[in-house]
This record gives C-alpha cells, structure tokens and sequence, in this order.
C-alpha cells in the first residue's frame, strides 16, 4: 500500500508558531478562530504574504510542536502496513528545515514529495491519502481516490462521506481497514 502522509496541520502544528507571530502584528487570534481553509483571507492577508510567513515559520522549525505526542510510534506502526510518503506542498527552500523537523521528531518514512499546490496532490499516484486539507479531502474524492481526513478546526465544516480521524492512531486504524478490504 503507498501512503500519503501530509505534513503542515496533520504531523508539524505551524499554526503555534504562526499564531504567536501573527499576534505580534495583527489582532489576536487562537487556533480555534482559524475555521476555515483560507482564514488568513479575514485577516486581509495576501496568499504569498500569509505562505511567506509560514516559511519563515519553518526556517525556525524548532518551534513547531507536533500536531501530538508519539508521532513517532505511529508513522513506525504506519510504515509496516506499506510505503510511507511526506507529501506535502510548500516552498522548495524550506525542505530542508522540514527534513529536520522530521528527523528531530524521528518520523518514519520512505519518501519526500513537495508539490507546488496542494491540489498536485490528487495528481500522485497513493492508495490512500491522510490530509487536513478540506479543499485537498474533495479533490482527492472527487477524483475516486481514498483520504482520511485529519480534523482540524478548519475542516469541521466538510460534510462529504470522508473518513475523520483525530489523532494519528485513528488515521492507523482506519489504513489498517482500507488494507483489509
């Protein structure tokens, strides 16, 4: 099985950081007022302006807790039922501290794959996808693939017959089904 494993919202919590930047400048937020796919629009801030500052974000990967404790044990569990891949779409000249964030966090995978949008990703050829991207869950269904979806508070709102997992034990759980049936 070829597992598609997203990064920002599902492993890497960059909202903390984020979040704790943006405060700095603009209104305060929390995690919770960001309920939809394109909140930073509400803040008025421009698309390349809201993903430069998440890049800045991760050139300070140290700062960036994981979405969950045990991560770890999981992605280990995850990558004995197939091939593991960190597909994740984002700036190329920030790989690298990704790449250390994934190391310092001794997440298991077999592959590294950075798109350009996160809609590419419907393009790859995965058994199953584990997203939390609302936008991205619709594309991959739309186009007859499997995605388990990772809830955040920005993908409550979809309402499409998708898999919902809380946590990465679920996510395994639920790649442990798809692989049964």
């Amino acid at each position: 099985m070829r597992i598609a494993l997203d990064l920002d919202g599902v492993l890497a919590d960059v909202l903390v950081p984020w979040i704790a930047y943006n405060n700095t400048i603009r209104r305060t937020i929390t995690k919770r007022d960001v309920t939809d796919w394109t909140f930073w629009k509400q803040l008025n801030i421009k698309p390349e302006q809201f993903y430069a500052e998440l890049g800045a974000c991760w050139r300070n990967w140290r700062s960036i807790p994981p979405t969950e404790p045990r991560l770890s044990y999981v992605t280990n569990h995850l990558s004995c039922l197939g091939r593991v891949d960190i597909v994740t779409a984002r700036e190329p000249d920030t790989d690298s501290f990704v790449k250390k964030w994934l190391a310092h966090h001794e997440i298991s995978y077999d592959g590294y794959v950075s798109v350009a949008a996160g809609t590419m990703k419907a393009d790859l050829d995965y058994d199953v996808f584990i997203d939390d991207s609302p936008v991205n869950a619709r594309e991959f269904v739309r186009r007859g693939k499997s995605v388990i979806l990772y809830a955040q508070p920005w993908n409550k709102r979809i309402q499409d017959r998708i898999p919902r997992v809380t946590n990465m034990a679920g996510a395994l759980r639920e790649v442990s089904l798809l692989q049964t049936s």
